[in-house]
C-alpha cells in the first residue's frame, strides 16, 4: 500500500501579499530594535544601581578592617599573607583559573535544581572558603592549637582573594558591556557578599569579631556618604 501525504499545495505557507507603496523589509526589525532599547535601558538602571553600591563597597571595607584588626595579629598576618600569595602566584607564576573552574562546576552541580541560582551563584558564593570553614568547624573538634587556627586564615585569605579575582575577570570579559555596567553591578555586588559571609564567617571563629558591629558600621558610612552627596546636589546654600 502506498504511502499517503498531504498535497504541496497545504504545505507550502501562501506568499503574503504585498501592500502597495510599502518596500519589502525585515519583518523582525522593530521588534529587533525594541530589543536593542530595552538593553540598553536595562543596562544603565544596572549602571545607575553599581553606583549606588560604591559606597556600600567602601564602607563594607573600612568595616571589614576594622573588625579584623581586633583578632590577633599573627591571625591577621596569615589572613593577608593568603590573599598576597594569591596575588603574587597569579601574577608572575601561574594563573590557577582551572581551580577557580571547578569550583564554579561544582556550585553549577549543587544549585542544578534551580537554573537562575545555577547562573548567579557561582559569581556570588566562594566555594572554596565555605568548603574550608566547614571543614574547620569540623576538623577543630579533633585538632587544638595556635598552628590550626593560622592555617586556616591562610587558606581564608587564599580562596577568598581567589572568588574575587577571577570572577571579576569572568564579569569583565563579557562582550557586550560597553557602559560597564555589569561589571560595576556585578563586581560590587559580589564583593559585598564575600565580605559579608567572611565577617559571618569569623563572627563565628572568634569572639573579638562582632558581625553586628560590621553591618553597624558598614550602614552607617555608606548612609553618611549618601547623606552627603545629597546634600550636595540638591541642597541651596544660602
Amino acid at each position: 500500500m502506498g504511502k499517503t501525504g498531504f498535497p504541496k499545495k497545504w504545505l507550502e505557507p501562501k506568499a503574503a501579499p504585498e501592500l502597495k507603496g510599502e518596500p519589502r523589509g525585515d519583518v523582525g526589525g522593530g521588534s529587533s530594535k525594541s530589543a536593542w532599547m530595552s538593553n540598553k535601558i536595562f543596562d544603565i538602571i544596572k549602571l545607575i544601581l553599581g553606583i549606588c553600591l560604591l559606597p556600600f563597597v567602601y564602607s563594607s571595607t573600612i568595616s571589614f578592617l576594622a573588625q579584623v584588626s581586633n583578632v590577633g595579629i599573627s591571625l591577621q598576618n596569615y589572613f593577608w599573607s593568603g590573599a598576597v600569595t594569591l596575588l603574587i602566584v597569579y601574577l608572575f607564576v601561574w594563573e590557577p583559573a582551572v581551580i577557580y573552574e571547578k569550583g564554579h562546576k561544582l556550585l553549577e552541580i549543587i544549585f542544578s535544581f534551580f537554573q537562575p541560582l545555577v547562573k548567579v551563584a557561582p559569581y556570588l558564593l566562594p566555594i572554596y572558603t565555605i568548603i574550608i570553614f566547614i571543614l574547620y568547624l569540623f576538623l577543630s573538634i579533633f585538632i587544638q592549637g595556635q598552628w590550626f587556627t593560622e592555617y586556616a586564615m591562610f587558606l581564608f585569605g587564599f580562596s577568598t582573594a581567589l572568588h574575587l579575582v577571577f570572577a571579576a575577570r569572568s564579569i569583565r570579559s563579557k562582550k557586550g558591556d560597553i557602559l560597564k555596567s555589569n561589571y560595576i553591578f556585578g563586581f560590587s555586588f559580589m564583593y559585598i557578599i564575600n565580605l559579608g559571609l567572611i565577617s559571618l564567617f569569623f563572627s563565628f571563629l572568634f569572639r573579638e569579631y562582632s558581625l553586628v558591629c560590621y553591618c553597624n558600621e558598614t550602614y552607617s558610612a555608606a548612609s553618611s556618604i549618601f547623606k552627603a552627596v545629597f546634600s550636595q546636589l540638591f541642597m541651596v546654600k544660602p
